[in-house]
C-alpha cells in the first residue's frame, strides 16, 4: 500500500491488461510544494513546508522529502520543523496553485468532456467514449501524464479501474508519478489484502471501530455479517463499505458539481479566551459564508461552528435553521447560540463557520413574512459595495471597535484543500 511518503508504491508496467476499464482518477504529486519548485527551482530535491512562517500555523502541503521525515498535511508548523529541522518553510501561494490547475482541468478536459475534479489537483476523468480518438483507458492515462508534464512541468499519479472508488484507491498507491491499472476481473484481488484505512471514505474513527472487533482488511469486511459491521459503524455506514467491499460502485462521473457546504475559519495568532472576541470572530466568518451563498444564488437550511482548543483537540456543534437563509447575521446569531453552549474549558486556536444543507435560493417558498427583510436589504448593499471597492473597503463597525483583534486576530485562512 503506499503511503504519503511514496513508500509501498506500485506501478504498472507497460501495455499492462485494462480490460474493463474506463474510470480515471488523476491526482497531482505534492502539487503544492511542486507548484513552489517550478517558480523556484533552487527548492527541488529539498524538504519543503508550505504553511506561514510562524510555528503556530499548519502545514498546508510538504514535498516528498519531508514526508519522508513524518511530515503531513494539517500538521502544526513547529512539530513539521521538529521532525524535520531542515526542512524549508514556503508560505502558500493560492493564486499560483488555481492557475497551474485550471491549465491541468484544461488538459484533462481536451481528453474528455466526462471530468470531476474533486479538488484543485485531483479529478474524475471518463475515458470509456474516448477510444477511438485516444485509445484504450490505460494508454490515454499515459498519454494524460505525459501531457500533464510537457505542458507544465508537473507530475502526476493515475488509478485505472472500473470504478471510481477502486481508480482512487489505485492513484494512492501509485504516488508519486505512478500509473496503477486495475482491469476489471482482477478488481476483488486488488481489493482484499488493502488495510480498511486504504479505502476511500473511511475516515480515522470508522477505521478504528472496525479494527478493534478485527476487521483491519478489506475482505475481512467481505466475510463480517452485515450486524457486526452495523454495530462498528452504523447501517449507513456498514451497508455503504459492504457494497464496496466487493468492488460494486455505481457512482458515475458527475461533470456538475453542487456544492454541499461553505465554509470559512481562522486560526488565530495567539489562544483566545475572551468570550466577545470569538463571537465577533464567528460573525465576521458568517458574514463571508453568506456573501459566497449569495454569489452562488443558495441558502443554507443548517450551521455548523468547529473550535480547536489550545491542546488540538476539536469540536463541531450544528443546528438547523427555521428557514433556509443566506443572510450572513441570521448565520452569525445562530453561530453565536452554538457556541454559547460549548464548554470553553480551554483557550480556542481555531473557530469555523460553516454553511450546511444549502438549496437554491427561494425554493423554501414563500413566507408570510421575513424577519430577514431589513439585513438582506442591508447586505446586498454591502455586496455591491465589495464588488466595486474590494475586500475591507467596507466592514461592521462592532469590527473596528475590536482593537484586540488586529494584535491577536485570525491571521491564517484555511487554503482550497489539497489531497496530494
Amino acid at each position: 500500500m503506499g503511503r504519503a511518503d511514496g513508500s509501498g508504491r506500485m506501478v504498472s508496467p507497460e501495455g499492462a491488461d485494462d480490460a474493463g476499464t474506463g474510470i480515471l482518477h488523476v491526482d497531482m504529486d505534492a502539487f503544492y510544494a511542486a507548484v513552489e519548485v517550478l517558480h523556484d527551482p533552487s527548492l527541488r530535491g529539498k524538504p519543503l513546508i508550505i504553511g506561514a512562517v510562524d510555528a503556530r500555523s499548519v502545514v498546508s502541503s510538504a514535498s516528498y522529502e519531508a514526508r519522508r521525515f513524518g511530515v503531513r498535511s494539517a500538521m502544526p508548523v513547529g512539530q513539521a520543523l521538529r521532525l524535520c529541522p531542515q526542512a524549508i518553510v514556503v508560505p502558500p501561494h493560492f493564486d499560483r496553485y488555481r492557475a497551474v490547475s485550471a491549465q491541468v482541468m484544461e488538459i484533462f478536459r481536451s481528453i474528455t468532456p466526462l471530468v470531476e475534479p474533486l479538488s484543485i489537483d485531483e479529478a474524475f476523468l471518463d475515458v470509456r467514449g474516448a477510444r477511438r480518438l485516444w485509445g484504450t483507458p490505460g494508454e490515454v492515462a499515459r498519454l494524460i501524464r505525459r501531457r500533464v508534464f510537457a505542458e507544465t512541468g508537473l507530475t502526476a499519479s493515475v488509478g485505472v479501474a472500473a470504478t471510481k472508488h477502486v481508480a482512487k484507491m489505485a492513484s494512492t498507491i501509485a504516488k508519486p508519478d505512478g500509473l496503477l491499472i486495475v482491469p476489471a476481473r482482477d478488481t476483488q484481488g486488488f481489493l482484499d489484502p488493502r488495510p480498511v484505512r486504504a479505502m476511500w471514505g473511511v475516515g480515522p474513527k470508522a477505521a478504528e471501530a472496525l479494527e478493534s472487533r478485527a476487521i483491519r482488511t478489506i475482505e475481512d469486511i467481505r466475510r463480517t455479517p452485515p450486524h457486526v459491521l452495523e454495530r462498528a459503524i452504523g447501517p449507513a455506514g456498514a451497508a455503504r463499505i459492504a457494497q464496496l467491499a466487493r468492488g460494486i460502485d455505481p457512482r458515475e462521473v458527475e461533470t456538475t458539481r453542487v456544492e454541499k457546504s461553505i465554509g470559512h475559519e481562522e486560526t488565530f495568532e495567539t489562544d483566545v479566551s475572551d468570550v466577545e472576541l470569538l463571537r465577533a470572530e464567528l460573525l465576521r466568518l458568517s458574514d463571508r459564508v453568506g456573501a459566497r451563498l449569495r454569489r452562488a444564488g443558495l441558502e443554507a437550511a443548517g450551521v455548523a461552528i468547529k473550535v480547536r482548543f489550545s491542546d488540538f483537540s476539536t469540536i463541531t456543534r450544528s443546528a438547523t435553521l427555521p428557514d433556509p437563509t443566506a443572510v450572513g447575521q441570521r448565520i452569525g446569531e445562530a453561530a453565536r447560540e452554538l457556541l454559547g453552549a460549548v464548554d470553553l474549558r480551554l483557550p480556542i486556536r481555531l473557530i469555523g463557520v460553516r454553511a450546511e444543507r444549502l438549496v437554491p435560493a427561494g425554493s423554501g417558498g414563500a413566507r408570510l413574512w421575513d424577519d430577514d427583510e431589513d439585513w438582506r436589504r442591508v447586505e446586498n448593499a454591502l455586496d455591491g459595495a465589495l464588488a466595486r471597492f474590494g475586500r475591507g473597503a467596507v466592514t461592521r463597525a462592532t469590527f473596528l471597535r475590536e482593537g484586540e483583534r488586529d494584535a491577536r486576530g485570525p491571521a491564517h485562512p484555511r487554503p482550497p484543500a489539497d489531497s496530494d
